[in-house]
């Protein structure tokens, strides 16, 4: 209990924060799944107590996390392990993040976020090979354009204006996001702290995915 309240009281970054929700889809979510065989009861207990618990306490997953590497002596940067595992889909990023709309758009966004994620979960391998991450960088800008450009297609499967709105200004923070990922690349060659661009595309793909739950509220 004493760890628990003493995980729950430490300040995090706006960028360990990101860090701590996504880790909870793709590093405790997937091993709450597999305890399911073994007693599913406990493992739908445990994932609604860690859900909880990184609602109302933002950030409590990566300090768990944190705490655990250090215990283990584990030279491990958190940021860049849950950046990697971004290019493995889950059932619960399917259940969360995919829209089960039939018409092309949907289908299609589909795609262009999961692809937009997978290359972004690349960097970690491609960062330090200059040429490499240049064409990477390329491959991401035009990933980014795609998912926009087929938000924009969706506009007429939304039926209140209210709804129109909202995917609208979802879409204006993923566009926020994207600008910020431009500008910390800028002074990752300039400084080389590849860290702060581990953070910044994790904050686009969290962007990626609101953007995807604020369609599926809407439209399904």
């Amino acid at each position: 209990m004493y760890i628990v309240l003493k995980l729950m009281k430490i300040q995090l970054k706006m960028g360990e924060v990101v860090t701590s929700t996504l880790s909870l889809s793709v590093v405790l979510k997937p091993v709450f799944s597999q305890l399911e065989c073994h007693d599913k009861n406990v493992s739908e207990t445990l994932l609604t107590i860690f859900c909880n618990l990184e609602q109302h306490h933002p950030g409590f997953c990566y300090n768990l996390l944190s705490e655990i590497i250090e215990k283990a002596d584990l030279k491990i940067n958190i940021n860049e392990v849950v950046l990697r595992l971004q290019e493995c889909r889950t059932d619960i990023d399917i259940n969360e993040h995919y829209l089960l709309c039939s018409e092309e758009p949907f289908q299609d966004l589909n795609r262009k976020s999961a692809a937009l994620k997978a290359i972004l979960s690349r960097i970690p391998d491609e960062i330090t090979d200059r040429k490499t991450f240049l064409e990477t960088i390329k491959e991401i800008a035009s990933a980014i354009k795609k998912l926009l450009d087929v938000v924009n297609e969706i506009g007429v499967f939304v039926p209140t204006l209210s709804g129109k709105q909202s995917i609208e200004q979802r879409k204006k923070e993923f566009v926020k996001y994207s600008k910020k990922f431009s500008t910390t690349l800028k002074e990752y060659f300039k400084e080389g702290h590849s860290n702060a661009v581990f953070i910044s595309a994790l904050c686009l793909i969290r962007q990626t995915n609101q953007l995807m739950i604020t369609v599926k509220s809407i439209c399904e």
